[in-house]
């Protein structure tokens, strides 16, 4: 057994006390005088020997009731098998797991307001000298720094439901870098979870094994659970009146078949379309909806499905843009191209505009979702450099080669970014031999195509490379497999390479039939893929078109009553965005210049918060390698006493309280009810 103070132990000199007051507790007796004095000495003999024990009885109860009484003050214990370092102050870091699926019921509420109530019974168990840190889902910077208790009690009961979400091992990263620099203290870590699946990666927690790790798990109930994981529209380029298609991707966690679960879509607080679906038990599954008679103008959209009683990833917002034109810039060598002109503009949606390869103004390259370049003989160093980096940051470029151009320009422009560049001219006759039907430029263009079809003859051609590393398809090709007209993606953008000019001394590929649908298939695919949604706690920051903004022009996020300023920064071919926590709602937010909407964004939850599927206790034991306690919710009403006895052992001074009232009940009951027997005795009178 050892003792927390055992300063006090001094106190047991006071043990002396009653024994003294025993020793000198002397008591007069009054003298009666009696004819037979050997009677008389056996009646003091008999009742001396019954004073003197209820005396010493007395005297034990009061010596222990005092004697347990400075044992409490000393606070006995045995120890436990980890090593404590009493006397050492401790430095305490709590994490309270405040996400969504911490709203699940239970016997005491909501699992956040039972971890708030053992985030407390934790600090309690520990003295008063003890600091401690709270950590939530939030990161916040000021849940940095060390509390005292009060302190830290005030701080849980703020703890609000979080959108974040991270992961196990980024927690405790983020304890161990407050505890790191504590020195000369005793760190402990605990962590107040559910212990969702998601919590946690392939790999095995890496902690300092000088740090003790405790989990306490939360018991929740699992609850079935369907959620809308993602959407997308099926066309990049959205026109007004144009009938849209939207695929939605649905998730049902449960076990258990989910039957007839109602979808509404909305499009500007709008109904545009409705559904009722069925998902198998742990599925996946796409639906498409259409819907049309959107006007010009950035679109609110929200998908809405009724599923309780999980219901916070029952909304997911989306947002993109319906456009009144679509600019195409053409860039030749002099002279504008007759046919470009003519494709784009029989639509009054297509407003192409002509420049010179020398005019190109590299600063609004970024505000054309098409480039088309036709006939120039020469690209320049710094043309080729802009539309490197115009591919880049998510445009699409196509290239006819001019009469006589100059290859190795060509071939400094497309092979760095893995697109087939012209080599060398070859004045072969040939014919198309093929169309790739199922690239995203001719799918569902021709509702059926012949089985011989008359395609594009050509009379000479240049020969296109086969780069190793390109990402890309054929969309027509030569006999022999030889590309005709290549699709190619570099990094966000795309690039269409023609093996002719745009001339009808090459090919007949103008005049066909396949080059109007194969202009504006390639125009509507194109642009800068903007997401439809971003997710609350990933996204940090969103990249937009390039804003032109001045020192007294501010860009803000309002959504309702909530204004949220990011912080602005340029950057090549676009605006970057930085919310870091900032936004905490899901919704639709408008981002404001002065009194003008630029763009609108769409953030919503996390959806690994909707898998409410939690790990085992061998799998928790598992992903701690070992390190740390696992530390289960006690049946019992408090947690204090489970974390007192982990982390110092079984204390034993409630024990020594209750016997000290003991002993004091004992001496009362002695003092009442002991009673020294009395004997009467005849004497007979002559």
């Amino acid at each position: 057994m050892h003792f927390i103070y055992p300063a006090f132990l001094l106190g047991l000199l006071a043990l002396a006390i009653p024994y003294i007051i025993h020793l000198f507790h002397f008591r007069r007796y009054q003298k009666v005088y009696f004819s037979n004095v050997q009677f008389l000495k056996n009646i003091q003999q008999q009742q001396s020997s019954k004073k003197n024990l209820k005396k010493l009885l007395i005297l034990i109860a009061r010596m222990l009731a005092l004697f347990f009484l400075v044992l409490a003050f000393a606070r006995p214990y045995i120890p436990s098998k980890q090593d404590t370092h009493l006397g050492k102050q401790h430095i305490v870091s709590i994490f309270v797991d405040n996400s969504y699926s911490m709203l699940t019921i239970n016997r005491e509420g909501t699992l956040l307001d039972e971890a708030r109530t053992r985030a407390k019974e934790i600090a309690q168990a520990y003295n008063l000298n003890d600091r401690f840190q709270l950590l939530t889902q939030d990161f916040e910077g000021r849940h940095q720094r060390l509390l005292n208790r009060d302190e830290f009690n005030d701080e849980v009961d703020k703890i609000k439901i979080s959108p974040q979400s991270r992961k196990l091992q980024q927690i405790i990263n983020r304890q161990q870098s407050l505890l790191g620099q504590q020195s000369n203290a005793v760190n402990n870590i605990y962590i107040l979870s559910d212990f969702q699946k998601n919590l946690f990666t392939d790999h095995p927690i890496k902690a300092d094994s000088a740090t003790g790790i405790s989990l306490i798990r939360l018991k929740a109930t699992s609850l079935p659970n369907v959620a809308v994981d993602s959407a997308w529209l099926l066309s990049a380029v959205h026109r007004p009146a144009e009938s849209e298609k939207m695929v939605v991707r649905l998730h049902n966690y449960a076990d258990e078949k989910a039957e007839k679960i109602p979808l509404k879509l909305l499009i500007n607080g709008a109904q545009k379309a409705i559904g009722s679906f069925t998902i198998d038990k742990r599925a996946v599954q796409n639906d498409t909806l259409s819907f049309s008679g959107l006007q010009a103008g950035w679109q609110h959209g929200e998908i809405t499905l009724e599923d309780n009683p999980v219901s916070f990833d029952n909304q997911f917002y989306f947002s993109f843009k319906v456009q009144q034109q679509m600019p195409v810039l053409l860039v030749d060598g002099g002279t504008p191209n007759k046919y470009l002109q003519a494709v784009f503009n029989t639509d009054p949606f297509f407003n192409p505009q002509a420049v010179h390869y020398g005019n190109v103004d590299y600063a609004g390259l970024a505000t054309y979702p098409l480039v088309v370049l036709a006939d120039v003989k020469s690209i320049s160093t710094g043309l080729s450099q802009q539309l490197k980096s115009y591919v880049s940051n998510g445009g699409t470029l196509v290239v006819f080669p001019a009469d006589g151009a100059d290859l190795t320009s060509y071939q400094s422009l497309l092979q760095p970014i893995g697109a087939a560049y012209p080599e060398k001219e070859t004045d072969q006759k040939s014919k198309v031999s093929g169309v790739n039907l199922q690239s995203q430029v001719f799918k569902n263009t021709f509702e059926q195509l012949p089985q011989n079809p008359d395609l594009p003859t050509i009379s000479k051609y240049y020969q296109l490379s086969q780069p190793a590393n390109a990402f890309g398809e054929t969309l027509m090709e030569l006999p022999g497999k030889k590309t005709f007209f290549g699709d190619y993606s570099a990094k966000r953008g795309k690039i269409y390479v023609s093996a002719v000019p745009l001339q009808d001394d090459y090919s007949n590929l103008a005049h066909h039939a396949l080059f109007v649908p194969l202009m504006f298939r390639i125009a509507l695919l194109s642009g800068h893929d903007a997401p439809l949604s971003y997710t609350i706690g990933q996204d940090e920051s969103v990249e937009i078109q390039p804003i032109q903004t001045s020192d007294k022009e501010i860009l803000k996020l309002n959504k309702e009553q909530l204004s949220i300023i990011p912080d602005v920064r340029q950057q090549e071919g676009g605006t970057q965005l930085y919310l870091s926590d900032q936004v905490h709602e899901p919704g639709n937010y408008e981002l404001k210049k002065q009194d003008s909407t630029i763009a609108v964004l769409a953030f919503n939850n996390n959806r690994s918060e909707s898998d409410l599927t939690y790990v085992d206790d061998a799998e928790l034991k598992a992903q701690m390698g070992g390190k740390g306690n696992t530390i289960l919710e006690n049946s019992g009403p408090s947690l204090k006493d489970v974390v007192v006895n982990a982390n110092r052992g079984a204390e034993l001074w409630k024990l020594c309280i209750i016997l000290s009232l003991l002993s004091l009940a004992a001496e009362i009951l002695l003092i009442r009810f002991y009673q020294s027997e009395k004997q009467v005795f005849s004497v007979p009178i002559s």
